[in-house]
């Protein structure tokens, strides 16, 4: 699944569970999502069958137990997610969000270092020197 991902924060708790470790059954996500998030039993069994129904999650059957493998890519999610943020919050704007971001958190120098080899590498790749 690609394009343009808008999980909800329910939906984003559910992708976690399966990112982290999958396939899952019923039983492993029902025991997992109660520690992490406090979900009941139908809460976290529901999740996972509108989930299945919007394409983001895949259900087998095969063994007689229901396994669900998740079928939105983590790193396309964050990416897709960001975007939306910083086009909603900053409207686009890379640097305010990082402006907006130090001017209330001290950065660490390894903090620092990384967002420094971060624009490095933005630099190169587009070839302004």
């Amino acid at each position: 699944m690609g394009g343009n991902i808008d999980l909800t924060h329910t939906e984003w708790n559910m992708m976690e569970c399966l990112w982290e470790r999958s396939p899952r059954n019923g039983r492993e996500a029902v025991e997992y999502m109660a520690k992490s998030v406090g979900w009941s039993r139908s809460t976290t069994l529901t999740m996972l069958r509108r989930m299945t129904e919007k394409g983001y999650i895949r259900c087998d059957e095969g063994s007689g137990i229901k396994e669900y493998y998740p079928l939105v890519d983590r790193e396309l999610a964050v990416r897709s997610e960001t975007e939306g943020f910083l086009e909603r919050v900053y409207k686009g704007s890379v640097s305010t969000m990082l402006s907006a971001l130090t001017d209330r958190h001290a950065l660490s120098k390894t903090e620092i270092d990384e967002l420094y080899a971060i624009l490095k590498s933005a630099e190169e790749a587009s070839g302004n020197d």
